[in-house]
């Protein structure tokens, strides 16, 4: 969901691309159903691994759950990286309402988030600037 927001809202300003420690077989159909709600189109890439990520450099690395934080490869260059810690939505166990309700609250806090970020003047901020205003934005919810 993260990638369809920013890639939605930021316009271009952002290169975002997704990966995960663990990726399901497919996309939560749950998920997808929480942006064509909201009028976000997707894609229909399939789910990859870290190991799915092009080996270039990244400016920034945003982890939302705490296991790809815990997986998070080292990123070539000199990334910086940022935790937005977001409830896994696909563990709620549950009926259907609490499963619904749990994708539409991580839906909220990941835009929230991604709002923050695309407010920001990020442009001539030095490394350390940049990490502190993006981990602030990951303590937002």
């Amino acid at each position: 969901m993260a990638e369809a927001v920013l890639k939605q809202r930021g316009r271009g300003r952002f290169v975002a691309e997704r990966a995960g420690s663990l990726p399901a077989a497919q996309v939560n159909r749950i998920a997808l159903g929480v942006l064509r709600e909201v009028g976000i189109p997707w894609q229909g890439r399939p789910p990859r691994g870290l190991d799915g990520l092009d080996p270039e450099a990244w400016d920034i690395v945003i982890t939302v759950c705490d296991q790809a934080r815990q997986a998070c490869p080292l990123f070539p260059g000199r990334a910086v990286i940022a935790h937005w810690g977001t409830p896994d939505p696909a563990a709620v166990q549950g009926d259907s309402q609490e499963v619904q309700r749990a994708f539409r609250e991580a839906f909220r806090l990941i835009s929230q988030r991604v709002d923050l970020l695309l407010a920001e003047p990020l442009d001539g901020l030095d490394r350390k600037a940049l990490q502190d205003r993006l981990r602030r934005i990951g303590q937002t919810g």
